[in-house]
Formats: C-alpha cells, structure tokens, sequence
C-alpha cells in the first residue's frame, strides 16, 4: 500500500525509544522527514544516525523537556510547516490514590496532559493557516479501561482522548484532522523494566518476566512497530476522512478481564 508520505515533514515527541522510535522508523522509511524529539540528546543522535544511515531523509533532533512551554513555543517557532504532528512524550505514574504524591501527580500532567495541550495549542494555530495538516495523539488504554491502581493515568488519558475528540470533531472546518491511538501493552523498555520488577517480586527472578504476558491477548504485548503503522496510515491522505476519533490497539484488552 502506497502512503504517498514522501518529502513531508513530521515532528514526534518522545521520539528515541519505544512507540517514538519505532514511529520515526516507520515514516523514514515511507520517505517523511523528521524533526525528533525527547529529553535525551544521546539517545536522540543515536536514532538520527540510525535513520539516516538507512533513508535518504532529513532529520533534526532536539533534547527538550515538553512540561516547560517554552519549549514548545521554540519548537513551533523553529519549524512552522510541520505537516505531521505526533504527540507521544510523557508517562504517568501508576498507583491508588493515596500513592501518587501531588508533586508526581502534577509534573507527571504537566509533560503529559498540558504538554500534548500546549503543542496542539501551537501547531493547530500555525497549520490552520495553511489549512494543512494532521495531529496524532497516542494516549493510552487507561483511558477506556479504569483502574484504581493507575488513577493519574485513568484521568489524564481520558482527559486527552475526549481533548483529541472536541479538537478533531471540528478540525475538517480548518482544513486539519486530529486523531488518537490508544496503545494496549506494548513491549516498550517502559514495560519490560516493570515486568522484570513484577516478576522478581512474585518468582524471585526478574528473567521469568515473559510469563506474565501470558493472560494478555494472544498471549504477548504489542510491538511498538503494530502502533508505528498505524501512525503512518491515520497520518496519510488514505485516511482523509478520519477525525476526532481514537484507535485502540491492545489485541482486544480493553473488553477482557484482569490481564495481570
């Protein structure tokens, strides 16, 4: 299938690892350049190097911190014309109530929830000018699925996905579109770290990790790469007519029991 992305440009947050990575990997090789980034400038020469090693495009990295709005105005200053927005920076704490401190619960909000506000707020402004461009938010299945025990996180992405819908349901009047991903479990360093740390727990060795994947869906977390593709196709012209809606990809959790 033909995306017919080549010579665009598309900015992604959190772009070093994980779903950020892999997105950047996939739009590279359907010929989009880049503007990556993510806190970590060592991480971020790495995937530049990476990409450019493999695809005959452009790719521009920088290290900056998205709760601080003023890094988002120096993005959005430094490259008007972004043709594809994907907003992925940002992981929210788990715990109850009485676990997550203000402070997390604040700064963790702050990268997260105002920090996919505030690029929004940015770049829907600059690309409404040209009446031209596609937003994508990559939010979470916490969203959909609440859970006491990921109470920041329950609250934050459903914040985001009824934001992406209120945004996206009137952003065909602009020229625009704004859509959502929610990823399920994705087999993220993130998530591998706390498989590890579950499973020291409860087996006495971090190495069992893999058999708490077993009661997920098809018995396996996703890919980054199974988000990646998807970001392509909703940010391509193939999607057009998809706005204000958001994708969930979790093989089906959403709608099971207990997966842990």
């Amino acid at each position: 299938m033909e995306l017919n992305l080549a010579g665009r440009t598309a900015l992604v947050t959190g772009a070093s690892k994980g779903i950020g990575l892999a997105t950047a990997r996939c739009l590279a090789q359907e010929g989009v350049n880049l503007v990556l980034v993510s806190r970590t400038l060592a991480d971020l020469e790495a995937a530049r190097a990476e990409i450019v090693g493999r695809h005959n495009v452009g790719v521009e990295v920088h290290a900056l911190d998205l709760s601080d709005s003023r890094n988002v105005d120096f993005l959005a200053d430094r490259h008007p014309g972004i043709d594809i927005l994907v907003n992925n920076a940002g992981a929210i704490p788990g715990g109850d109530l009485d676990a997550v401190t203000e402070a997390r619960w604040r700064a963790a909000w702050d990268l997260k929830v105002f920090g996919y506000v505030n690029m929004c707020r940015r770049f829907y402004t600059e690309m409404k000018t040209r009446r031209r461009g596609v937003i994508i938010n990559v939010i979470g299945m916490g969203g959909e699925r609440m859970d006491r025990a990921y109470i920041a996180g329950a609250a934050g992405n459903a914040g985001l996905m009824a934001f992406t819908r209120a945004l996206g349901g009137s952003a065909g009047d602009d020229g625009l579109r704004v859509v959502g991903i929610n990823p399920g479990a994705i087999a993220t360093d993130r998530l591998v770290t706390l498989m590890k740390t579950r499973a020291k727990d409860r087996f006495g060795d971090e190495n069992r990790w893999e058999e708490l994947m077993k009661p997920l869906p098809m018995g396996r977390a996703g890919k980054p790469e199974e988000i990646a593709v998807m970001v392509a196709f909703l940010a391509s012209d193939l999607s057009a007519y998809t706005s204000g809606t958001i994708v969930t990809i979790d093989g089906g959790a959403t709608h099971r029991g207990s997966m842990f």
